[in-house]
């Protein structure tokens, strides 16, 4: 049985089933931890603002590539309509927050994010290259995690979180497209590289329980 199956008696399960792109299973090297959402059942305030707070620092991702990269006709396209599809993402969850008397408030950053782009790359191209990368594996973790929790949440929710894969599916894909684009060539190598940051990320001990933490040790 799938380990994340086993967190709790499932109080809603998925009129349709929903499956993960295969291409996007084997680009992470792990899937969610039981742990984590078993937490993220337990603070589903936390969850959703720190899911706004996703989707508005997505948007800004994109946005700033733009802005730094103007030559570069492809991105320009694919992260101008990415930018658009975080910021409604954006609008939705906070309907939803307002819907269950959730304010938005402050929550600190995770760490995930961080430390990916702690072992980036600095001079051009690389830096854009390993930039794309990083923007991948949050898309993909973020469908994935979209995925393992979508059984365990309320109709609407559940609803939202699916509807939410196909595009984040896309986002992953328009990020690497981009990569090995900017690359020039195979950006296997820096992949792998990162998949095994991110399976760290994902797997060790957090302190903090936020949308992309990792297993949480809260006590």
């Amino acid at each position: 049985m799938d380990e994340t199956r086993s967190v709790a008696p499932v109080m809603y399960r998925q009129r349709k089933t929903v499956q993960l792109p295969a291409e996007l299973v084997d680009f992470l090297l792990c899937r969610t931890p039981k742990r984590w959402l078993e937490e993220a059942l337990k603070q589903p305030d936390i969850l959703l603002i720190d899911h706004a707070n996703c989707e508005k620092k997505a948007a800004a991702t994109a946005l700033n590539l733009m802005f730094k990269y103007i030559e570069n006709t492809e991105l320009l396209n694919k992260m101008s309509r990415l930018a658009r599809e975080e910021l409604r993402h954006f609008e939705q969850v906070l309907a939803l927050m307002n819907k269950r008397g959730i304010k938005y408030r402050y929550v600190s950053a995770s760490r995930y994010a961080a430390s990916l782009f702690a072992v980036a790359r600095t001079n051009e191209p690389d830096k854009l290259v390993d930039t794309l990368i990083i923007g991948a594996f949050i898309e993909a973790r973020s469908c994935e995690r979209f995925h393992a929790l979508a059984p365990y949440l309320d109709a609407e929710l559940q609803a939202f979180y699916c509807s939410l894969l196909k595009s984040e599916s896309r986002h992953f894909k328009d990020y690497l497209t981009l990569a090995k684009q900017a690359n020039g060539a195979s950006v296997d190598a820096r992949v792998s590289f990162f998949a095994e940051q991110e399976r760290h990320a994902i797997e060790s001990a957090d302190t903090t329980f936020r949308f992309h933490s990792g297993v949480p040790n809260l006590t």
